[in-house]
């Protein structure tokens, strides 16, 4: 019988003993198992990094508008009332304070000369205006609350406040610009010319029989001023401030040279 040569490992050494053999044979099998569980458990646990996620925006509550708006400077309801028109007149300013302090106002207040208030013939009671002195610019707002100057060229009679805020106290009077701020329309209401204050209540009543061969309607109103009752006497009712001031300059032609067109509270 021809003999083979004993078994070599992959060195090409002799081995050392069949016992290592047999072992080295049992182990391999082993080894190989666990090299095939590692590979397959570093498949399994191996992932490709995913990409972050973007978070989806909330869906609208509305359609979206097509042309972007900016947002308003100032909020709603902060904003003054809207007025049709603008309002703006020049003139000389007064400014009152005693004896009419504590006295009553056109529109029934009490009027303080440390507030920030005013008399104007025809804008509506609540209106805010703001006062420029037109000599040295300096501006502030005061709110309408009485009627008045019945005094020729004169547009305003500010509180002492008021004309302080402006440095308008020491001269007595100065050239003004009004703007009126917010308020009540000046343009509805009803419009009239007095032409004529008196002491002497037979004195209104003798001018009003006077012109009513002419003019219609005419009322004697009393006011209490501090110097006493004054009966004013007032010609017309009309609806805008332009028709008055038609009616006044007929009243001028007629004789009647101190007009002032008022607005008809009542």
């Amino acid at each position: 019988m021809k003999r083979f040569p004993r078994a070599t490992d992959f060195s090409g050494t002799q081995a050392k003993s069949p016992g290592k053999v047999r072992l080295c044979r049992s182990c391999f099998p082993l080894a190989l198992l666990l090299l095939l569980v590692a590979a397959g458990c570093s498949h399994r646990t191996y992932s490709p990094p995913q990409p972050a996620r973007v978070p989806s925006a909330p869906a609208p509550s509305a359609p979206p508008s097509t042309t972007s708006k900016p947002a308003p400077s100032t909020p709603p309801a902060a904003r003054p009332q809207p007025i049709p028109g603008e309002y703006v007149e020049e003139g000389v300013a007064s400014w009152y304070g005693e004896p009419f302090n504590g006295r009553r106002t056109s529109n029934g207040e009490t009027y303080d000369m440390y507030g920030f208030t005013a008399a104007h013939r025809t804008l509506p009671f609540g209106a805010v205006v703001r006062v420029t002195n037109l000599r040295n610019g300096k501006q502030t707002e005061v709110r309408i609350n009485d009627r008045g100057p019945f005094v020729a060229n004169r547009v305003i009679d500010l509180s002492l406040s008021a004309a302080r805020a402006i440095e308008m106290v020491g001269p007595g009077t100065s050239e003004v610009r009004l703007e009126m701020v917010s308020g009540p329309n000046p343009d509805i209401g009803y419009f009239g010319v007095q032409v004529g204050a008196f002491l002497v209540q037979d004195n209104a009543t003798n001018l009003k029989k006077s012109l009513s061969v002419n003019f219609a309607p005419i009322s004697v109103v009393p006011y209490d001023s501090p110097n006493g009752v004054y009966y004013r006497v007032r010609v017309g009712r009309v609806p805008s401030e332009a028709a008055a001031g038609q009616l006044a300059n007929q009243l001028r032609d007629s004789g009647q040279v101190n007009t002032f067109v008022v607005r008809l509270d009542n």
